[in-house]
């Protein structure tokens, strides 16, 4: 049984949640897409109870069920029409609002998360 965008967002949003670093009050995940869509890059931010931004990692038993579950979601997308025609979105930015229990999703097209200068891929 295919899960719905509302279920893949709930699911998202819950891991999250419950990876969390102590003291969090809203996390931040980046995941950006190869153009293949083999591979994810993941960087996870969060603010604690002093409006501090500090990142934080997560495991892989934690990381690879996110990113399967984002590629799910990006998938049902691409199934369902809701691309207005476009391509599919290459990644997004995820903000889960841990004391509203609120979680936002931001679609990203283009790349978004700098690796490595184009100078630096010369040398």
């Amino acid at each position: 049984m295919t899960k719905t965008d509302d279920q893949l967002n709930n699911e998202i949003g819950q891991l999250l949640f419950k990876s969390s670093p102590n003291g969090a009050k809203r996390v931040i995940a980046q995941l950006e897409f190869t153009q293949e869509i083999d591979a994810c890059t993941c960087i996870f931010d969060y603010y604690n109870q002093n409006d501090e931004l500090n990142w934080y990692t997560l495991d892989t038993d934690i990381t690879s069920p996110l990113i399967d579950m984002v590629r799910e979601l990006r998938q049902y997308y691409i199934d369902n029409n809701l691309t207005n025609g476009l391509p599919a979105w290459r990644g997004c930015i995820i903000t889960v609002d841990i004391e509203n229990a609120k979680i936002d999703f931001e679609f990203k097209y283009e790349r978004f998360i700098p690796l490595f200068e184009d100078d630096d891929l010369k040398d």
